[in-house]
């Protein structure tokens, strides 16, 4: 199946790890140009490293920028200012107790996971639709649509993000522009990884994943943690030609764990 994803230009927000790796990775073996983003160099430059020993032709741009400021996605769109595939990837989590989350602790992840893909969308998507074709993805997380107890927040920020992604599709009625979401399970990242170790910490990590599993997340189908590239295939499914006729969704990648039909 041909994704006719060669030579369009792709920008992975925190593509230096885990998702967005695969993300990233994903898109440059279907032939797209691709962005690697990262908070430093160093991380930049390892997520490329581990892209071309896997995949040598891959055709990768740095980005070093912090996309969870203003600032940094000024400077985003200062040094990309056009693409034909955003993903908006960049997002923060933590557990928390409802009761012990403060004002900063709210406001901090509604800059990261909502307002860095507001400015980058609002930017970007102008000039898709100008050319009258263009690809934007949000992942957001099952946590959107069964909000997670322990993170309220982040919860929150996640169906925001599928609100904002439908609305956004509103505007490119007509067009060749499509905007989705894409809302993963729990995932094997580092980040998950150590997010389990912290909720069962005397544990092995096998054994807080399948706990983890079991007592967290019951409603799995798949009983078990995402594998990235997963993720990433689904990603690159939607952004492609085959995809033509997806738009305004919210495309769930969570392995059953979501108890509804619709």
């Amino acid at each position: 199946m041909d994704l006719e994803l060669r030579n369009k230009s792709a920008l992975v927000t925190a593509s230096s790890g885990g998702i967005g790796l695969e993300i990233a990775r994903s898109l440059a073996v279907e032939g797209a140009e691709v962005i690697v983003n990262g908070r430093s160099r160093r991380s930049v430059d390892e997520a490329i490293s581990n892209i071309l020993n896997r995949h040598p032709g891959a055709k990768l741009i740095p980005l070093i920028a912090d996309n969870g400021t203003a600032v940094g996605c000024e400077q985003t769109i200062s040094a990309i200012p056009h693409v034909d595939i955003l993903i908006n990837n960049l997002g923060i989590y933590e557990a928390i107790d409802f009761f012990n989350e403060t004002d900063e602790d709210w406001q901090k992840v509604f800059e990261v996971n909502i307002m860095s893909s507001v400015r980058l969308a609002r930017h970007y998507l102008k000039h898709m639709l100008s050319k009258n074709y263009g690809r934007i993805v949000f992942i957001s997380s099952e946590s959107g649509m069964n909000p997670a107890p322990e993170m309220t927040h982040y919860s929150a920020t996640k169906t925001m993000q599928l609100g904002i992604s439908r609305s956004l599709a509103e505007l490119t009625k007509g067009t060749r522009v499509t905007v989705n979401s894409v809302l993963p399970g729990p995932t094997r990242t580092e980040g998950v990884k150590k997010f389990i170790s912290d909720i069962y910490p005397d544990i092995s990590l096998e054994a807080a994943e399948k706990k983890f599993m079991s007592n967290n997340r019951p409603s799995s189908l798949i009983a078990r943690l995402i594998d990235p590239s997963e993720i990433a295939d689904v990603v690159t499914f939607v952004v492609s030609a085959r995809a033509s006729i997806i738009n305004g969704s919210s495309i769930r990648a969570e392995g059953g764990l979501i108890k509804t039909a619709f």
